[in-house]
C-alpha cells in the first residue's frame, strides 16, 4: 500500500492542471489514466475533430463560392489530412505528459477503481490518499438495435483513425457531434446520411437553429432522415445497411457512425465499494462544491453531470481549487457559453427566451438575420441569425443565441457583457468597427429600442 496527499483518476482538462498544481505545491499526486493522456477533448474530442474540420471546410467554402464568382475544382487528400490530423493530436498528448511528469505527478496508466473512499487500484497498485478527484468523463452511447453489437462501429474514439475516405457515411444522431462530423466528411467528398430520431437537428436549441443547419447541410449534400427510427441494422459483404421505420434501407460501406449521445465513464470505477453514488444514468452524484457522497471524493466535469466542454471541465478545476484552498466558489458560479463548429457556426450564451420565461423572468427577444449585416452580404454569408434575450425589469442580457459565420468567436463579446452584469443599454451604446460581424451586435440590442 503506498500513501499519497492527492488521487486524481482521468486525465482530462480538469484533471490534468489540477494534479499539476497539487504537485507544484510540494504533495504527493498520483494520477490513474487507462487511455491516452489528455482525456476526450485532446484525443477523441475537440483537438482532433477541429483540425478534421480546418480541411473540410476549406473545401466546403471553396466549392460554394461560386456566388461570388469563384469556381473551384477541390481534391481532397484524405490521407494527408487524417495524418495531420493524428500528428497534432500526437503532439497535444505528449505536451501533456511532459506536464505532468515535470510538476512530479506520478502517472499510473491503468484503470482504477475504488476499495474504500481513500483507497484506489489499478495496474498492481493500491494508494491511500485523504483526496481523490475524479474526472473519468463521458464516453459515446451505443443505441440499442438489433444486431448492432456486430457491426463495425464508428464513434469518436476511433473515427480519427480512418485512413480512407469513406464513399458513404451513415450517422446515427444529429447532435453537434453527428453535425459536425456529418458536414466534415460531407465537404470531404464522403456521401453521408444523418438520420435522428426527432423532428429537427439539435433539438435541444431553438427551432430556427436546427432550420438554419438543415439548410446550410443540404447545399453540402447531406442526406438529413428526422424523425426516423432505425428499424434494423446489418452488416454483410463490407456493407452496412439500416432500414428504417418508414421502410427506406440505407447503406454505407462499413461506415455507421454513432453519434446518438454520451455515458458516463463510471462502470469500473467500483463506486459502491467508495459509497459514491450514482445517478440513474450512472452519472456521479456531487454537491455544489463538487463533493460526492464519499468523504474526500471529489468528482468534477462531465462524470458529474456538468456540461460537456473543455472549458468547463477546466472552470471545475479552477473552482475545486478554490475551494480546496478555503475560497467561496461553486459548481456553476459563471456565465456558461458554448459553440458547434459546422458552418454556419452556432454560438450560445446563457437562457433561451423558453428557458428565461420559465425561470420566472419577464423576458423579451430580439432577432437580426445574417442578410441584413453587411460583413455577411458583402462575404456571402447570409445564412443564420442573432438573437439576445435581455431582462425587461433590469436591462441585464439574459442569453443569446448566434447561428453565423465564426459565431463562436462573436458570442464571447457578449458573454463578456453577461458576466460584468451590463446591460443591453450598454452593448447599444458601444461603438463596434465597421465593417464586422460584431457591428451587428450592437444593432441588434437597438432592436429594443423600437
Amino acid at each position: 500500500m503506498e500513501k499519497a496527499d492527492v488521487i486524481v483518476i482521468g486525465s482530462g482538462q480538469g484533471g490534468v492542471p489540477l494534479a499539476v498544481d497539487q504537485a507544484r505545491c510540494g504533495r504527493k499526486v498520483v494520477l490513474f489514466e487507462r487511455a491516452a493522456l489528455g482525456g476526450s477533448c485532446i484525443n477523441y474530442g475537440c483537438t482532433p475533430s477541429k483540425a478534421l474540420l480546418a480541411a473540410a471546410h476549406a473545401a466546403g467554402r471553396a466549392r460554394l463560392a461560386a456566388p461570388l464568382g469563384i469556381h473551384a475544382e477541390v481534391k481532397v487528400d484524405f490521407e494527408r489530412v487524417m495524418e495531420r490530423v493524428r500528428s497534432i493530436r500526437a503532439s497535444f498528448s505528449q505536451g501533456i505528459e511532459r506536464r505532468l511528469t515535470e510538476a512530479g505527478v506520478r502517472i499510473v496508466r491503468a484503470e482504477a477503481s475504488f476499495l474504500d473512499p481513500q483507497t484506489v487500484t489499478g495496474g498492481g497498485l493500491q494508494v491511500q490518499s485523504p483526496l481523490v478527484v475524479i474526472n473519468t468523463g463521458t464516453g459515446p452511447a451505443i443505441p440499442e438495435l438489433p444486431d448492432l453489437k456486430g457491426l463495425p462501429l464508428l464513434t469518436n474514439l476511433n473515427i480519427f483513425d480512418l485512413e480512407k475516405l469513406p464513399r458513404c457515411t451513415l450517422i446515427l444522431g444529429g447532435g453537434y457531434i453527428g453535425l459536425e462530423l456529418g458536414q466534415g466528411l460531407a465537404r470531404l467528398g464522403s456521401e453521408v446520411h444523418i438520420v435522428h430520431n426527432h423532428d429537427r437537428l439539435l433539438n435541444h436549441e431553438e427551432p430556427e437553429v436546427g432550420e438554419v443547419l438543415a439548410e446550410a447541410l443540404s447545399r453540402d449534400g447531406v442526406h438529413l432522415h428526422l424523425d426516423c427510427e432505425v428499424n434494423e441494422a446489418i452488416y454483410q459483404n463490407g456493407i452496412c445497411a439500416l432500414t428504417l421505420a418508414d421502410g427506406q434501407t440505407l447503406r454505407g460501406d462499413a461506415a455507421l457512425l454513432a453519434a446518438a449521445g454520451r455515458i458516463p465513464n463510471t462502470a469500473a470505477l467500483g463506486a459502491s465499494a467508495a459509497g459514491i453514488d450514482l445517478d440513474k444514468q450512472g452519472y456521479v452524484v456531487i454537491d455544489e462544491h463538487f463533493r460526492t457522497t464519499a468523504p474526500g471524493v471529489y468528482a468534477i466535469g462531465d462524470v458529474a453531470r456538468q456540461p460537456a466542454f473543455t472549458h468547463v471541465s477546466w472552470e471545475d478545476y479552477r473552482r475545486l481549487q478554490a475551494i480546496l484552498n478555503g475560497e467561496q466558489r461553486t459548481r456553476s458560479d459563471r456565465v456558461l457559453g458554448y459553440a458547434v463548429y459546422t458552418e454556419p457556426q452556432v454560438g450560445r450564451v446563457g437562457l433561451t427566451l423558453d428557458q428565461a420565461l420559465a425561470q420566472g423572468h419577464r423576458a423579451r427577444a430580439v432577432t437580426l438575420p445574417m442578410a441584413h449585416i453587411a460583413r455577411a452580404i458583402e462575404w456571402g454569408h447570409d445564412l443564420g441569425f442573432y438573437r439576445l434575450v435581455v431582462d425587461e425589469d433590469t436591462d441585464k442580457i439574459l442569453g443569446a443565441t448566434l447561428v453565423g459565420y465564426e459565431a463562436a468567436e462573436i458570442v464571447h463579446v457578449l458573454l463578456a457583457h453577461m458576466q460584468a452584469g451590463s446591460t443591453w443599454k450598454i452593448l447599444e451604446q458601444s461603438v463596434h468597427i465597421h465593417p464586422t460581424y460584431g457591428e451587428a451586435l450592437p444593432s441588434l440590442a437597438r432592436l429594443l429600442t423600437q
